[in-house]
């Protein structure tokens, strides 16, 4: 009986120097820089070098065949037992699961929070989203669960994703309204145009417009929020939201989050992306911080 293998890490078939995630039924976008080396099987004591070399080269074939979509059957002596094929990812599972970058949650873990330690903050978990699992964007806090097939280029893609970081290469006298602006267009580019390994899954971004423009109030520090509305030549095109203010901690470093949010049905509601704002606290804070309509001092 023939299955599709396991999600897990896998050589990307249309770049070898990187691991693309196959979520059991797909190739995802996510990716990662592929190991340096190979680990080797131990050998027995008085293996010939000739035995160890035929074995390391035997798992080689083996992955690149599960990659392929054909499995490799041989015999425990380094022989060919037999050769079997399957197209696609119906092949079988390989021995042991691949290294994933999921970890077990802790039982202490607020499951209504996400927190992004290093700028000292914490952002709701609101109903239709989830934990970020599995992405290869470390700066990716947030998601919505379900994944859908993207309507240009290959890959799958999220309706919803909510991420933050630490805004470098701030020019002396930058506004956060300018900071803001550049990190919204910086983010359409990758969410509506060309992804980060080059791929189009809209087929591009055709055009935008500005939909909002404000001073905001962000876990008690004065920000501002861009907020695009975009088109793509493909799919349904979507909203495209930077926030950028101050952090508590720290040097005070400024902050971006940035949300991506489909114009589609299955999305859902654009009234969740100022929630989530809103919701956004400093670490270890329990409520206030302030958010969307809330007052604001003076702010370039």
């Amino acid at each position: 009986m023939s299955m599709q293998p396991p999600p897990g890490w896998y050589p990307d078939p249309r770049a070898p120097a990187t691991e693309r995630w196959w979520d059991g039924a797909a190739w995802t976008q996510a990716h990662r820089p592929a190991p340096v080396a190979l680990a080797r099987p131990p050998r027995k004591p008085g293996a010939g070098r000739g035995k160890a070399v035929a074995v390391a080269a035997t798992g080689i074939v083996l992955v690149a065949a599960i990659v392929a979509g054909v499995v490799v059957v041989v015999s425990g002596d380094g022989g060919a037992g037999g050769t079997e094929a399957r197209n696609g990812p119906t092949g079988s599972a390989p021995a042991s699961a691949p290294p994933t970058t999921s970890a077990a949650p802790s039982p202490t873990e607020d499951a209504t929070r996400v927190t992004d330690q290093l700028n000292g903050i914490t952002l709701p978990v609101v109903d239709g989203w989830q934990k970020a699992e599995n992405v290869a964007d470390d700066d990716v806090l947030l998601t919505t669960p379900r994944t859908y097939t993207c309507p240009y280029d290959d890959g799958l893609c999220r309706h919803g994703t909510v991420a933050t970081r630490t805004v470098t290469g701030v020019a002396a006298g930058a506004s956060a309204r300018a900071l803001a602006t550049k990190d919204v267009s910086d983010a359409a580019d990758l969410a509506y145009d060309t992804d980060a390994i080059g791929q189009r899954p809209f087929g591009g971004m055709t055009g935008h417009k500005v939909v909002a423009e404000r001073q905001i109030a962000v876990a008690g520090r004065a920000g501002f929020l861009v907020r695009w509305k975009v088109t793509t030549a493909e799919g349904p095109g979507g909203y495209v939201q930077s926030v950028v203010f101050p952090s508590s901690v720290g040097s005070q470093s400024l902050v971006a989050v940035r949300c991506t949010l489909d114009a589609s049905d299955a999305s859902p509601p654009l009234a969740d992306l100022d929630t989530i704002v809103k919701g956004i606290r400093p670490v270890g804070a329990t409520g206030g911080g302030g958010g969307v309509g809330s007052s604001v001092g003076p702010t370039n």
